[in-house]
């Protein structure tokens, strides 16, 4: 398995479908919007969707487990404009020798997902903070994913940080990268995982 990160807005959705592997959005693993634990941006009243305990790495961890014993996995459906789940999918990838694990948190399961034996490569994607901070705003609007208010808020304060957004990543064991370099590490990893199941069989 193969985790895709980088900041909101990088471009990992699109990498991971030109990967042409299957794809886990770890995305959908976000807490709902009443959960009590979540946090908040220091001195607002906004939920902080950007910081890691807005997410249930618990449960995406779960999933990728599961997905990499049986090739199949129960995911949920989250609506981001309802910040809530709204039902339940499976996630089926047969004997497909890799899959994409994609989110903006995904480089906080490096360690323990590489201590299960579950990790093929650990990509974060970076396209500078004015690309990223463009090409998020108009994917959010688009979408209605929240109030433009709170996405030119969250925008600014996402391209401030982007650098250090990117620095924590690679800490955390993700290797930076543009989308070059990631779809042909991908197809690498792909290709020999390909080799080693040829071989055990």
């Amino acid at each position: 398995m193969v985790l895709l990160c980088g900041p909101s807005g990088s471009g990992k959705s699109l990498v991971a479908a030109l990967s042409g592997l299957p794809v886990l959005r770890l995305d959908d693993f976000y807490k709902e919007g009443d959960d009590p634990t979540l946090p908040l941006v220091d001195g607002s009243s906004d939920i902080d969707w950007d910081h890691p305990e807005s997410w249930d790495a618990d449960a995406a961890l779960a999933a990728i487990a599961r997905l990499c014993a049986s090739g199949a996995t129960p995911v949920p459906v989250y609506d981001i404009s309802l910040s809530a789940r709204t039902g339940e999918d499976t996630l089926s990838i047969g004997r497909t020798p890799l899959f994409i694990a994609e989110g903006i948190f995904a480089a906080e399961i490096v360690e323990r997902c590489r201590e299960l034996g579950l990790l093929a490569d650990a990509l974060c994607l970076t396209r500078g903070p004015v690309t990223t901070f463009r090409r998020r705003f108009l994917r959010d609007l688009k979408e209605g994913r929240k109030s433009v208010p709170f996405l030119l808020r969250r925008g600014w304060r996402l391209l401030r940080a982007e650098h250090s957004i990117v620095s924590r990543q690679v800490a955390l064991g993700a290797h930076a990268c543009g989308r070059d370099e990631a779809l042909s590490r991908m197809a690498a990893a792909a290709a020999g995982r390909q080799v080693r199941q040829q071989t055990a069989a």
